[in-house]
């Protein structure tokens, strides 16, 4: 099921002037690839952005007859407003498999020190139509100075690994809590070991 169902207007006009004017419309310029020759779109701005809140939104646009599943490639932002100025579309099908990166989320309290994510993103291999919006990695019980690896990540069933198997998740100890275990020194700064003078 589409996370979003979008109607897109046919874009004939190109080049600066006309992407502002479609931008200045409510709208935004995209391209669709992947479905034989490029498709040049308009997509209703609010709508298209609200579903790009997450990450690989699956959206099911209508261009004129057709119908046509896509992933967002490449999101163009404005630096100063943070609003999508263009975006390059995937055409996928249901059934097909992909390679996707998909968000790590840490759950639990490891049993000393904290977790620490190695990395944002795990690259996997799923069906376009199944995507997960996060992968779960479970930290309860770790210790300080064990790791996650990636192959040690349990995925959810159709969800494959894709890439070299590399850390996910640490645990330490800060080092300001090591710091404060440190027993103090017999005799502090500034005292001297002399004798008193009788």
């Amino acid at each position: 099921m589409a996370d979003a169902t979008l109607t897109a207007q046919d874009r004939t006009e190109f080049g600066k002037g006309a992407a502002r004017r479609t931008r200045r419309a409510g709208l935004i310029p995209a391209v669709i690839h992947g479905a034989g020759d490029p498709i040049h779109i308009s997509l209703p701005g609010h709508a298209t952005t609200l579903a790009l809140r997450h990450a690989n939104a699956l959206m099911e646009i209508t261009v004129g007859a057709d119908m046509v599943l896509t992933l967002a490639r490449e999101i163009q932002r404005n630096p100063v407003r943070d609003t999508i100025e263009h975006l390059d579309l995937r055409a996928v099908r249901r059934g097909q498999k992909i390679e996707v990166d998909v968000p790590v989320h840490i759950h639990g309290e490891p049993l000393v020190g904290i977790a620490i994510l190695d990395t944002q993103n795990l690259r996997i291999e799923v069906e376009a139509t199944a995507i997960p919006g996060e992968i779960v990695v479970d930290v309860d019980g770790l210790s300080d100075g064990e790791t996650i690896r990636a192959s040690q990540v349990s995925l959810p069933e159709g969800v494959s690994l894709v890439g070299d198997d590399h850390i996910v998740v640490s645990v330490s100890v800060p080092r300001s809590e090591l710091d404060d275990e440190q027993p103090e020194e017999a005799g502090g700064e500034g005292e001297s070991e002399e004798p008193a003078a009788e």
